[in-house]
């Protein structure tokens, strides 16, 4: 049984522990103010992440396209939703995907890009959290910051131009502006432009609390899948400047290719200037550094082959695995140590035959096979290489002959089988 004196002491406990509550968020908040943490993720237990993004979209290319940057770990995992001849959103602050995936529904079904997201932001109970911009099929574009993000540390603000957004969170104060400026001058495909401007907003101090990750995305109603970009990288000290290296070396290849393109269609002067804009740009990308040789030696550079061949070794021991394509080396002073013939297997003599078929050196491709089986080095690949080197000089029982072997070896030899059917309906 309580008495009076029992319910005044549990009023003075009482008052003291509503005392020590208050005292709890004087306390939280002094912490949150010393160690630079904003209020709201405290308060409300959010996963709140510093982030700017830039969306646009290119009339001349039909392409639409979103770059981010954050601290946190992958970006691209979440923020960027873009379908071609459709639109895209960019959904960063405290990120809630169905403004992408909702939204892209409501434009295919006829929404303006402010209806599209104004709609599900109405069914949104947390959008004082999120941060939305959008762009429909014809670069009309339309963005919104919730009101808490005011209190996050730093700017947090968004910039609408002509077929462009950019917007961020918890930023110095000019790196929206510089974006905006920067991508509005800039020349370039639009990858570039967006990056451009991704790095100007990083230039202008990014987010307060630092870089962790970065992606850019790129999609075109007439690209193949080839030609759209994704690159992301998702845990980084430097997320923007690997991102710029990634763009690199998507162009680079392009570039490379263009080279040997042109090689095969006798453009030597085209070819050279394309094979030099692409190693500057493929540089540390070890993968490519044989389809590189492969292009020197096409015009006629074997010791700028060698160089590159010699760069993938010492940069990647495994990369090794490439010298048997370079066989017809073997004589070179520079290659005699490298290249070693006694240490071949089929698959090894393959590569060889391979390449000196890439080249367009099909009468060496015919020498090397038919030595390689007096010497009873035989494959199904290896007599497919011979039958359709064969088939390119125009010997059609001898292609025949060979192809009809590399089947018997192995009835799965599909490519084999496609020539061989070509031949036989000739």
């Amino acid at each position: 049984m309580l008495t009076k004196k029992n319910i005044h002491q549990s009023k003075i406990i009482n008052q003291m522990k509503n005392h020590r509550s208050f005292l709890s968020i004087i306390s939280l908040v002094f912490t949150s103010c010393l160690f630079g943490q904003n209020l709201p993720s405290l308060m409300t237990d959010k996963n709140i992440n510093s982030t700017f993004s830039i969306l646009a979209y290119d009339k001349n290319a039909q392409e639409w396209g979103i770059a981010v940057a954050t601290n946190n770990i992958y970006v691209g995992n979440s923020t960027i939703y873009i379908e071609p001849g459709v639109g895209a959103f960019s959904v960063i602050a405290e990120t809630e995907p169905k403004y992408g995936i909702r939204g892209i529904e409501k434009l295919r079904a006829g929404k303006s890009i402010e209806q599209a997201i104004n709609e599900v932001r109405a069914e949104d109970n947390e959008d004082n959290y999120r941060q939305v911009s959008g762009i429909d099929a014809n670069g009309n574009v339309f963005s919104f910051t919730g009101t808490s993000l005011k209190y996050w540390n730093g700017s947090a603000s968004e910039i609408l131009g002509t077929d462009y957004v950019v917007m961020g969170n918890q930023l110095e104060e000019s790196v929206l502006s510089d974006m905006s400026k920067t991508y509005a001058s800039s020349k370039g495909t639009l990858a570039q432009r967006l990056l451009k401007s991704l790095v100007a907003g990083q230039n202008a101090g990014g987010q307060i609390s630092g870089k962790q990750s970065a992606a850019l995305v790129v999609k075109g109603a007439n690209n193949e899948w080839y030609n759209q970009i994704d690159l992301r990288v998702d845990n980084s000290k430097n997320p923007i400047k690997e991102l710029e290296t990634l763009m690199q070396y998507h162009y680079g290849r392009i570039r490379l290719n263009q080279s040997l393109y042109a090689q095969r269609e006798g453009n030597m002067e085209r070819a050279k200037q394309k094979l030099t804009e692409a190693e500057s740009m493929l540089d540390g990308w070890t993968g490519m550094y044989a389809r590189i040789a492969r292009a020197h030696i096409a015009i006629g550079n074997e010791d700028l082959a060698i160089g590159w061949i010699k760069k993938g070794l010492s940069e990647n021991p495994k990369w090794s695995v490439h010298l048997p394509a370079f066989y017809f080396l073997k004589e070179n002073a520079e290659m005699a140590s490298i290249i070693k013939p006694d240490t071949f297997n089929v698959k090894d003599w393959e590569s060889a035959m391979g390449m000196l078929s890439n080249l367009g050196r099909e009468l060496e491709v015919i020498e090397l096979g038919n030595e390689l089986i007096d010497r009873k080095i035989e494959s199904s690949y290896l007599y497919f290489l011979l039958g359709r080197s064969y088939f390119y000089e125009k010997e059609q029982g001898k292609a025949i002959r060979h192809l009809e072997k590399a089947i018997q070896t192995d009835s799965t030899n599909i490519e084999a089988e496609i020539l061989l059917d070509r031949l036989r309906k000739k």
